[in-house]
């Protein structure tokens, strides 16, 4: 291994300490051990390291920017652009602009020299961009945790998502729902593996099957129309449809319609109530634990079961009832007909808090590795609810 090639996360690797134990012992800063100081020092000469020209810039002076790295996908999502929004009007209060970076021109090194800091929302294990913004010399913050090989950012803000969808089968539930399905996002990001994790977890901790379909991470309308024609047509007994992408839930709607499904929990034999919200624990009124809130594993859940639950038709009737939800709020839920059930994620809140992490960084006032929460509150609507 040559100089050239020779990283910080080279050196964590080889010395067996973090990235940002390397960086603070190179540099003589932070809360490290003199012993451990000593070690990475001798294994960074051993391995030939030298620092990076643009980090070293940087930290003699700010640049007054920090960069925002979305998903491929974000730029037709409401719930990113909300997000993106929500960064850059925390980024300015500490007088720093934001720089949207381009996803297939997210090279560390290059970046790195125009940047104080990053924002990586959620990133993909594979992304082979992630790995070199890991590593380009500055602080990084996620937006939910990054599962890849790489050693792990600065700081992430994480949402409860396997809480989130507990929540949403708990309530489907409750109004009635005997066989639940999940049109569940594609991919290895946190929130994706977490989602899929849960679908198993819970059906399990309730004695349900929860049927799984995959669907591309950010599927169109179209997309998840077909994909639940495809699953009504497969398991008619079905009788509650929650879709994960957002702005998808306007073809689960429609799919239903095609197939005379009345939309609501009329015919699923359930309580109407009226709308109710429920915070940031995801509060259940069954009292079963899903587990970890940042569920991982089966990511290999991707196809439908066959396995029934008691008491299930095998056949639904022509204009049975079908409660639909969604697992991200925005305009589509809210302005779709019947408005449909949905967890607000709160994006630009989530924006704010991932910026005011990285300011926080920034400034000495919070510490590397912090990881914090963000809430999330379910909003019920008519697509749960028996008319009337």
């Amino acid at each position: 291994m040559t100089s050239r090639t020779v990283t910080l996360l080279d050196v964590a690797r080889a010395a067996g300490v973090s990235k940002s134990t390397v960086s603070d012992a190179l540099q003589g800063s932070g809360r490290v051990a003199e012993a451990t100081r000593d070690r990475v020092r001798a294994v960074a000469e051993e391995l030939g390291y030298r620092p990076n020209s643009a980090a070293r810039r940087l930290r003699r002076a700010s640049t007054g920017a920090v960069g925002l790295l979305l998903p491929a996908t974000a730029t037709r999502l409401d719930y990113y652009m909300n997000l993106a929004f929500g960064a850059v009007e925390r980024a300015q209060e500490d007088g720093l602009d934001m720089v949207l970076l381009a996803p297939s021109g997210a090279a560390g090194g290059r970046i790195a020299s125009r940047v104080d800091g990053l924002l990586v929302i959620d990133p993909e294990p594979g992304d082979s961009a992630v790995p070199g913004l890991l590593d380009a010399g500055v602080p990084v913050v996620t937006g939910e945790r990054y599962l890849g090989p790489a050693t792990g950012p600065s700081g992430a803000v994480v949402c409860d998502n396997a809480a989130s969808l507990t929540a949403l089968l708990d309530h489907v539930t409750e109004r009635g729902a005997r066989r639940p399905a999940l049109l569940a996002p594609s991919g290895s990001s946190a929130w994706a593996t977490a989602l899929r994790a849960t679908a198993g977890s819970w059906g399990r901790a309730h004695g349900v099957t929860v049927t799984v379909r995959t669907v591309p991470f950010a599927a169109t309308p179209a997309e998840a129309e077909a994909a639940t024609r495809d699953l009504l047509a497969a398991d008619p007994a079905v009788d509650a449809v929650i879709c994960a992408p957002d702005g998808s839930a306007p073809g689960v709607l429609r799919a239903a319609a095609a197939l005379g499904r009345k939309v609501g929990a009329s015919n699923t034999g359930g309580a109407s109530g009226s709308g109710e919200k429920r915070g940031a624990c995801g509060a259940s009124n069954t009292g079963v634990a899903s587990g970890s809130g940042e569920a991982r594993g089966a990511r290999g859940a991707s196809g439908p079961s066959s396995a029934s639950v008691a008491g299930s038709a095998a056949v639904a009737p022509l204009g049975a009832g079908l409660l639909v939800a969604s697992c991200v709020d925005g305009t589509a839920t809210r302005g779709a007909e019947p408005p449909v059930t949905a967890v607000d994620l709160h994006p630009a809140a989530y924006g704010r808090a991932c910026a005011e992490l990285l300011c926080d960084i920034l400034a000495g006032r919070a510490a590397p590795d912090t990881v914090r929460r963000h809430s999330w509150s379910l909003e019920t609507r008519a697509s749960t609810d028996a008319p009337g």
